[in-house]
């Protein structure tokens, strides 16, 4: 069963539509496509927040929804949570 869903293959991040505790491995969902990738949480995440699905380098742009919702501001791995702490927008 996923506990993540990503909108797009090529999306940086998906969303949990469940809690996930740290160090749980877990199954998301692309959208677009129905395939599958599995994750292992480092750290818990809330429903409705964010988890990367691919590793990104301080200062890399971040893709949801096929487009950049923000920038990395340090080191994202594969199954970090993905929020103010580690990304801020572009926009302002």
């Amino acid at each position: 069963m996923h506990k993540f869903l990503i909108h797009n293959q090529g999306d940086h991040v998906g969303v949990a539509t469940s809690p996930i505790k740290s160090g749980e491995n877990v199954m998301g969902v692309y959208m677009d496509n129905e395939k599958t990738i599995e994750v292992t949480s480092h750290g818990d995440i809330p429903l409705g927040h964010k988890v990367s699905v691919a590793d990104l380098a301080e200062g890399e742009n971040v893709i949801k929804y096929q487009v950049t919702i923000g920038e990395s501001t340090k080191k994202i791995s594969k199954g970090d949570y993905v929020h103010t702490h580690n990304i801020k927008t572009k926009r302002w």
